[in-house]
C-alpha cells in the first residue's frame, strides 16, 4: 500500500477507497474504457453530480472532453482553449482549482445548468500536463481540501493508466500496422500490371492508415509535373483536378526533398494549392511521403484524414516503408511492361527477319526458271519487220524479263543475311538473359523453366545477338508446343568427341507435342516446307541459317506426344 501511494497523507479509510478505485481503473487496457471508468469513479467517490475527463489535442491545442458522466451530448462537444475557463486555467498553470461558488468566478464557462461548485485537477503524464479531471456539484462548497487531495491522487493513478493504455495502444497499433504492411507487401508485389499495382497501393495505404482518402502521384518523364495515377476514396473533383507542378506544389516539396511532410489542416494552409477542393472533399490532415527508388524520387504517396489528426512518428515510418515497397513494385511493374514490349519487338524482328529470308528463298527459286526463260527467249532469235505488230510484243517480253530479273536481284541483295561479327561468347550468360526475358511468358502459359548450366563453361566464337535470336526462336517454338503447360529444360555441358576434342553442347528439352520423322527431316532445311500443323515454321529455318553460319551442328531427338530435344554443338575456342 505504502509502495503504491508513498506520498499521500490521506486517512486510512480514504486510502482504502483510493486503493479500490485504483484497482477498478487499472482493470482495462482500452483507453476509452479507462477514461470512462476514471470519471465514473471520481463522480462516485466525490459524490458529485457530474464529471469529465478532458485531454489537450496536440494538433489544435483545444481541450476536448473524452469521457463524461451526467453531461449532455451538447456539453460533451464543448472545446476550450488552453487558458479558457477554469478547466483551461488548470491546464495552463498545472495547478488544481477548488471553486466553492462558480457564479462568483469570472473564469467559469457554463457547461451545465445548476452547477454551483467545481473541483478540477491537472492530469500529468511524464511531467507534462495532458488534460484535466473535473467534478461538479449542484451544491455550493460541495468539495473539501481532502476531496482535492483524493482527486489529485486519483489523477496520479489515472495518469499511469493513461500512460499504460497509450503504450498498449501504440504496441497494438504497431503490431497491426506491421501485419498490414506484410499483407500490403504481398498484395502489391503479386501483380505485374502497373495500373493494378497503383490501385492496390492506394487502397491498402488508405485502409492501413485508416484515412479518408489516399492518392499516388508520379513524376512525368520530364520531371516537371506530378500526375495523379491512382487514388482510393477520392471524389470526382479530386480525380479531375489540374496537374500539379513539381516545382511549386506542396507535394512537389515532398518529392524534391525526399522527406515526409505533415500538414495539420489543408483546408486553411496557404501552401496547399487546392484549398477549396479539400473543403469540398472533406480532407483535413495530410501526410505525404516520397516514393524513392535507387535514390531517385519518382513520386509521392499521400493520405488524408477527415478530421484533425497528428500522425505519430511510428505511422510516418510505416507509411514511408509502404512507399518504399510501392516504389519497388512500381519499378517492377514498369520493368515487366518494358520486358513485354521488348519481347514483342523481338518477335516482330523475328518475323521480319523470317520474311526477308523467305523472300530470298522465293527469289532464288524464281530466278532459276526465269534464267531458263531468258535463255530460251534469246535462242528463239525473234526478229520481225519493224512494221510487224509482233516486233513490239517481242520487245515488251524482253523488257519485262529483264525487269523481273532486276527485281529478283534486288530482293536477293536486300535479304542477304548480315555477316556475323564473331567474338568470344559465354552461352550460359545468354541463356540467363533469355530466361529473364521470357520468364513471364512461360509462367503465364504454365511452363516451368529449368536451367542446368555447367559452371565455368568454355567460351565459343559467335555473334551474340544472332545466337540470342536463334535460342529465343527455339524457346518460343517449345512454348508453342506446350500450350497446356509443361517443363522446358535448358542444359549446357562440355562433350568430348571420338578424337578427344571438346565441344560445347546446349540442349533445349520440352515435353510438348513432339515431331514426326518427316518434320524432323525438314525442320531446319527450308522455309517453304513447314514442320508445323499451323504456322509457317520460319523460326526453325532462321535457327538453321544462324547455326550454319556459326559452323555449329544441330541434332533433334523427338517423338510425337513425348516432346522434343534440340541439341546445338559449338567448337570451343
Amino acid at each position: 500500500m505504502n509502495e503504491e501511494f508513498p506520498k499521500t497523507k490521506l486517512p486510512p479509510e480514504r486510502l482504502s477507497l483510493l486503493y479500490q478505485v485504483s484497482n477498478v481503473i487499472h482493470s482495462t487496457l482500452d483507453s476509452q474504457e479507462a477514461f470512462q471508468l476514471i470519471v465514473s469513479e471520481a463522480v462516485r467517490v466525490m459524490r458529485a453530480s457530474s464529471g469529465s475527463l478532458a485531454l489537450i489535442n496536440p494538433t489544435t491545442n483545444f481541450i476536448e472532453i473524452h469521457a463524461a458522466q451526467n453531461l449532455s451530448s451538447v456539453a460533451r462537444k464543448l472545446k476550450l482553449r488552453v487558458g479558457e475557463g477554469i478547466t483551461g486555467w488548470v491546464a495552463q498553470t498545472g495547478k488544481p482549482a477548488l471553486i466553492g461558488d462558480v457564479t462568483k468566478d469570472r473564469r467559469y464557462v457554463s457547461v451545465k445548468r445548476d452547477v454551483r461548485s467545481e473541483l478540477a485537477v491537472p492530469l500529468e503524464v511524464q511531467g507534462e500536463v495532458r488534460g484535466v479531471i473535473n467534478v461538479d456539484s449542484e451544491r455550493a462548497n460541495a468539495f473539501t481540501a481532502a476531496d482535492q487531495e483524493l482527486l489529485e491522487e486519483m489523477a496520479v493513478q489515472a495518469a499511469k493508466v493513461i500512460q499504460n493504455t497509450w503504450l498498449y495502444e501504440q504496441l497494438r497499433l504497431k503490431v497491426m500496422l506491421f501485419e498490414s504492411l506484410s499483407s500490403v507487401s504481398r498484395t502489391i508485389n503479386s501483380t505485374l500490371n502497373l495500373d493494378e499495382a497503383l490501385r492496390s497501393i492506394t487502397k491498402e495505404a488508405c485502409e492501413l492508415m485508416r484515412a479518408r482518402m489516399c492518392s499516388l502521384m508520379l513524376l512525368d518523364e520530364a520531371g516537371e509535373w506530378l500526375d495523379l495515377r491512382a487514388s482510393y476514396g477520392a471524389g470526382d473533383a479530386y480525380i479531375n483536378k489540374p496537374r500539379l507542378g513539381a516545382g511549386e506544389s506542396l507535394i512537389g516539396v515532398v518529392v524534391r526533398r525526399k522527406k515526409p511532410l505533415q500538414v495539420a489542416n489543408v483546408q486553411v494552409d496557404s501552401r496547399y494549392q487546392n484549398v477549396e477542393l479539400a473543403r469540398k472533399e472533406g480532407l483535413v490532415s495530410l501526410l505525404s511521403v516520397p516514393l524513392v527508388f535507387s535514390g531517385q524520387a519518382i513520386g509521392a504517396l499521400s493520405v488524408y484524414t477527415a478530421r484533425f489528426y497528428s500522425f505519430s512518428n511510428e505511422e510516418i515510418r510505416i507509411l514511408s516503408a509502404l512507399a518504399e515497397l510501392s516504389a519497388i513494385a512500381i519499378e517492377k511493374a514498369r520493368l515487366y511492361e518494358r520486358i513485354v514490349d521488348v519481347e514483342e519487338q523481338l518477335r516482330q524482328n523475328e518475323r521480319l527477319s523470317a520474311l526477308g529470308l523467305l523472300a530470298a528463298e522465293v527469289a532464288h527459286e524464281i530466278r532459276n526458271p526465269l534464267t531458263v526463260m531468258k535463255l530460251l527467249y534469246h535462242s528463239l532469235n525473234l526478229k520481225f519487220e519493224p512494221k510487224d505488230p509482233r516486233s513490239k510484243d517481242a520487245q515488251i517480253i524482253e523488257s519485262k524479263i529483264e525487269h523481273l530479273n532486276k527485281i529478283v536481284e534486288q530482293i536477293l541483295d536486300f535479304a542477304r543475311t548480315t555477316e556475323p561479327k564473331f567474338a568470344p561468347v559465354n552461352l550460359n550468360e545468354l541463356v540467363d538473359e533469355l530466361g529473364l526475358l521470357v520468364r513471364h511468358k512461360l509462367s503465364n502459359q504454365g511452363i516451368r523453366l529449368v536451367r542446368d548450366l555447367e559452371p565455368n563453361l568454355p567460351l565459343v566464337l559467335g555473334d551474340a545477338p544472332q545466337l540470342e535470336q536463334a535460342f529465343l526462336n527455339i524457346i518460343l517454338n517449345a512454348a508453342e508446343a506446350m500450350n497446356s503447360g509443361g517443363t522446358l529444360t535448358i542444359r549446357s555441358k562440355v562433350v568430348k568427341n571420338k578424337d578427344n576434342s571438346e565441344q560445347v553442347s546446349l540442349e533445349f528439352k520440352d515435353n510438348g507435342k513432339g515431331m514426326s520423322d518427316e518434320q524432323k527431316k525438314n525442320a531446319f532445311k527450308t522455309m517453304l516446307v513447314t514442320t508445323k500443323a499451323k504456322g509457317t515454321g520460319l523460326g526453325l529455318a532462321i535457327i538453321g541459317r544462324i547455326i550454319e553460319t556459326h559452323q555449329g551442328q544441330i541434332r533433334i531427338r523427338s517423338k510425337v506426344g513425348r516432346g522434343t530435344t534440340i541439341q546445338i554443338l559449338f567448337s570451343v575456342i
